[in-house]
């Protein structure tokens, strides 16, 4: 009853996350705080609405005292500086194969001038919903992201595969219902396990992907003309 896949950004479609990591370093610097990469790592997925006071709680400050804001520009501006746009080898090409068989959707926990300037650049018309960090109240590990997506593609549950690298991620998508394929980008594949399957790479995971069988249906050939 496979109708959909929903793709994680950060991690599973472009490998951007140490830029991400590097640019929120420098805006925390610049804010007169110290954090670490495995800090950052730890709330991959989660919005900066929801992450920034885990992340300035971690640099032992009160989230309070700080501006989100002002945060979240400076991280802005350094990660557009230094980002190096990269989609991971053979996903452009094996996104373009799904695309016939199946309903695509991407959901970041990034904000939504990010997320689009990345798919627009890398991905164009593949994608028939996005939904980022700007999109929802609460971002993962809360579930609203993918029932958001859910709700935009028009399909049931356990009709979706969500696919995600984070702990947030894959947590987000269990507490949805939704059968989640995890793949250890930035993580030990340990870190993973609440996921229904681990892959261990990008290439098992076009290979998984590429063998899945879609359930066709009228309404769906009718709208892919």
């Amino acid at each position: 009853m496979l109708k959909a896949l929903i793709f994680d950004m950060d991690g599973v479609l472009v490998d951007s996350m140490p830029f991400h990591a590097a640019a929120w370093k420098k805006a925390f610097l610049d804010m007169g705080m110290v954090i670490k990469d495995e800090d950052i790592y730890a709330i991959e997925g989660s919005n900066p609405r929801n992450g920034l006071p885990l992340l300035i709680r971690k640099a032992r400050k009160e989230p309070e005292a700080f501006d989100f804001e002002t945060i979240t520009a400076i991280y802005r501006q350094e990660f557009n500086r230094i980002f190096k746009l990269k989609a991971f080898d053979g996903m452009k090409e094996c996104l373009e194969l799904l695309k016939s068989r199946f309903l695509l959707s991407v959901v970041s926990g990034s904000d939504r001038f990010i997320v689009n300037g990345i798919i627009d650049h890398l991905f164009p018309e593949i994608f028939d919903t996005v939904v980022t960090g700007d999109d929802v109240l609460n971002s993962k590990p809360d579930p609203d992201p993918f029932l958001k997506a859910v709700e935009l593609l028009n399909v049931g549950k356990k009709e979706c595969i969500v696919i995600e690298n984070a702990v947030l991620g894959v947590e987000a998508a269990k507490k949805a219902d939704i059968y989640c394929i995890g793949i250890p980008t930035y993580v030990k594949p340990s870190e993973l396990d609440r996921a229904d399957l681990v892959v261990g790479d990008h290439q098992k995971l076009m290979e998984h992907l590429l063998s899945l069988e879609p359930l066709f249906s009228p309404e769906f050939s009718l709208r892919r003309r």
